[in-house]
């Protein structure tokens, strides 16, 4: 098993590539907001997750054609997982995030190569 662990910035975010001729399987993935709670909601934190297909772009012809997530809210000091679905990533296959300000999102990705 391994992890890979990046900051999720305002601009779209490579979080995992697949190595040519590699095949991962996503057991889970965690996205953690850093920043601290706070009543007024300052610091919750939006985001998308794209898993981008080898050959194309993060939405292709129709922008959300490979999201999965779609302005998920995160609060201050919160952490969302994904884990109830193992994803198989083929070699050039990316995992794409983009976080909305502030930037305060850090993202674990654990995988098995298969």
């Amino acid at each position: 098993m391994a992890i890979v662990n990046k900051k999720i910035g305002l601009t779209d975010t490579e979080v995992l590539a697949v190595p040519s001729g590699s095949r991962f399987a996503v057991t889970t993935i965690m996205v953690c907001n850093t920043a601290s709670a706070d009543t007024g909601g300052n610091n919750d934190t939006t985001f998308d997750l794209h898993f981008v297909p080898n050959g194309q772009a993060k939405g292709n012809a129709d922008p959300n054609a490979n999201q999965i997530l779609n302005d998920l809210k995160i609060a201050g000091a919160d952490t969302f997982t994904l884990d109830t679905e193992k994803i198989v990533l083929e070699g050039g296959d990316r995992v794409i995030a983009v976080s909305q300000s502030p930037a305060n999102l850090a993202m674990t990705i654990s995988y098995l190569e298969v």
